[in-house]
């Protein structure tokens, strides 16, 4: 079991370095979005733009959330894999 750990690792790595990514990625794109309500047609491009920045966000968000479920996943498992291999260790 523990020759398959260093392949984990580094999937996990992988994982791991793309959730960070787009994290950061939604962060920098959240960044200039305005609560905002435009009543009047005179701030449309405004609008557009806002509009522009939510319709990015929800197009990450499902990417997001599986490679965050993925990367815990993971996490559990390899600190559930280095558990048992000290467990069978001490006995």
């Amino acid at each position: 079991m523990m020759s398959a750990l260093p392949m984990m690792l580094i999937v996990w790595a992988v994982v791991a370095a793309c959730f960070l990514a787009l994290l950061a990625y939604r962060g920098q794109l959240t960044r200039y979005e305005e609560d905002q309500l435009f009543l009047s047609d005179s701030e449309s491009n405004e609008q557009k733009e806002q509009s522009e920045i939510v319709r990015k966000v929800n197009k990450i968000q499902p990417f997001i959330r599986v490679l965050g479920v993925a990367a815990a996943v993971m996490t559990a498992g390899i600190v559930g894999i280095f558990t048992y291999d000290a467990w069978q260790h001490l006995k």
